[in-house]
C-alpha cells in the first residue's frame, strides 16, 4: 500500500515538475517576440532591421535547448548514480537562479543578460530527462506510454497557463503596473514551492544505482552514441525531426502572427493557450483510451503524417478566426506523438538504463530544439511562411523514415 502510494506521490511530483518547465517556456512564448521585434517598447535598438532583429531573436531562443544539449545527460547520468530525488532539486534551484537573472535582463534593457538567463536556466532544464526516468521507473511497459502522456499533458497544461499569463501579465493596458518582467515573478514563486514538495513528498524511485561517467561534452558523446544502438536508432532519429518540425511551428509561428495578423503578445499568449488546451486535451482525453486499444507504433503510422498535413493549411487564411480552427488537429497530432515516441524509446531499453537512454534522447530532442530558431531566424528575413513549410518538410520526413525502417516489436 505504501509503494502504490508512494507512486501516486511520485507521479503528481513529477507532473508538477514538468507542469513548472512548460510554463516558464510558455511565458516566454508572447513575451520574447514583444522584447525583440517591438521597435518602439521592446529592448533593442529603434535602428535595428526586422531581419537583424529576428536573427537575435532566433539565437536567443536557440540558447536554452543549446544549454539543455550540454545539461540533460549530466543530469540523466547523475540521477542514475546519486539518485533522482537530488537532482530534482538541483535543477529546481538552477530554475530559480535563471528567471532571477532573466528579470534583470529585462528590467535593465541587457540582451547579454537575457542570454545568461535562458542558459543558466536551459543547463539545469535537464530535469525533463530526470522526470522521465523517475516516470519508467514506476511504471510498468503497459502503463508506461498512459504515464508519458502525464508529461505531454504537463506539457499541455503549462502551454495553456504559461502563454496566457505570460500576455496578459506582461501586458501594461491590463494592469498599469504590469510589465514584461512581471510573469517571472510568478515562475519564480512557482520554482520554490516546487523545491518544497520535492523536498517533502518525491520518495526515491531508483531502486539500483548505477557508477556512470560524466563530462560536460557528454550530449556530443550521446549524439554519436544514440546511432550505434541498432534497435533504437530509428526511432532516435524519428524524434530529432519530429522535434524539429514541431519547433519551427512553436518557435517561429508567432513571428507570423505578429507579422502578418499583428497580434499584440497578449493575442499571442491567448493563441498559444487555446493550441495548449487541445494538446492537454489529446493527452488527457485521446491518447489515454487510444494507447489502450492500439500500440504506440501503431498511433505513431498515422498520428505523424496528419500532423505533417496539418501545417501548411496555417498558411492560407487571411482572417484569425480559421487559425483557431486548423490548430486543434496539430495539437492533437503532436499530442499523440510525444509520449508514444518516448514510450517506443523506453520499451526498448533495460529499466537500469532508463536514464542514460532518456537522457541520450533529451540530448537528441535539445538539439532540435535548437537548431530550428537559428536556421529560422535567417529563413523568415527571406518570406516569413518558410518556418511553417520546414516544419512540414522535417515532419513528413519523419513519417517516411518511420513506416520504412521501424520495426515493431512486442511492446511496441
Amino acid at each position: 500500500m505504501n509503494f502504490i502510494k508512494n507512486k501516486k506521490f511520485s507521479i503528481g511530483t513529477i507532473f508538477f515538475t514538468v507542469f513548472l518547465d512548460l510554463l516558464g517556456l510558455g511565458i516566454i512564448i508572447p513575451i520574447l517576440p514583444a522584447l525583440l521585434l517591438d521597435p518602439v517598447n521592446g529592448i533593442l535598438k529603434v535602428t535595428y532591421s526586422f531581419s537583424t532583429r529576428t536573427l537575435i531573436y532566433g539565437f536567443l531562443i536557440a540558447s536554452y535547448p543549446l544549454a539543455q544539449f550540454f545539461g540533460a545527460p549530466i543530469l540523466g547520468s547523475l540521477a542514475d548514480q546519486k539518485g533522482r530525488k537530488k537532482l530534482l532539486l538541483l535543477s529546481l534551484v538552477g530554475t530559480v537562479g535563471g528567471y532571477a537573472v532573466f528579470i534583470l535582463g529585462i528590467l535593465s534593457s541587457n540582451l547579454y543578460l537575457l542570454f545568461v538567463g535562458r542558459i543558466i536556466d536551459g543547463f539545469t532544464g535537464g530535469n525533463i530527462s530526470i522526470a522521465q526516468s523517475a516516470i519508467a521507473d514506476v511504471s510498468t511497459d503497459e502503463t508506461k506510454s498512459r504515464n508519458f502522456g502525464l508529461i505531454g499533458m504537463a506539457f499541455g497544461l503549462g502551454f495553456i497557463i504559461g502563454p496566457y499569463i505570460g500576455g496578459k501579465l506582461s501586458d501594461s493596458s491590463v494592469v498599469s503596473w504590469f510589465s514584461y518582467a512581471t510573469p517571472f515573478y510568478l515562475t519564480i514563486l512557482l520554482a520554490i514551492i516546487n523545491v518544497v514538495l520535492v523536498f517533502l513528498n518525491f520518495p526515491e524511485t531508483l531502486v539500483i544505482k548505477r557508477a556512470v561517467k560524466v563530462n560536460l561534452f557528454t550530449g556530443f558523446t550521446n549524439i554519436k552514441k544514440a546511432f550505434t544502438f541498432k534497435d533504437l536508432r530509428v526511432m532516435f532519429l524519428v524524434v530529432f525531426l519530429l522535434t524539429v518540425g514541431f519547433n519551427f511551428f512553436t518557435q517561429f509561428f508567432q513571428v507570423f502572427l505578429y507579422g502578418k495578423f499583428k497580434f499584440t503578445q497578449s493575442q499571442v499568449g491567448d493563441f498559444f493557450a487555446y493550441m495548449g488546451l487541445w494538446i492537454a486535451i489529446a493527452q488527457g482525453a485521446v491518447l489515454r483510451p487510444l494507447s489502450k486499444k492500439f500500440k504506440p507504433a501503431k498511433i505513431l503510422s498515422y498520428s505523424i503524417v496528419l500532423l505533417a498535413i496539418s501545417f501548411p493549411f496555417l498558411l492560407i487564411p487571411n482572417q484569425r478566426v480559421w487559425l483557431y480552427l486548423i490548430v486543434p488537429f496539430i495539437a492533437i497530432f503532436q499530442g499523440l506523438n510525444q509520449p508514444n515516441g518516448t514510450a517506443i524509446i523506453s520499451n526498448l531499453v533495460d529499466r537500469d538504463k532508463q536514464g542514460e537512454i532518456l537522457g541520450i534522447n533529451q540530448s537528441i530532442s535539445s538539439l532540435a530544439q535548437a537548431l530550428p530558431p537559428i536556421i529560422a531566424g535567417f529563413v523568415t528575413a527571406v518570406n516569413i511562411n518558410l518556418p511553417t513549410w520546414f516544419a512540414a518538410g522535417s515532419t513528413l520526413l519523419a513519417w517516411i523514415i518511420f513506416k520504412a525502417f521501424f520495426k515493431e516489436g512486442k511492446n511496441n
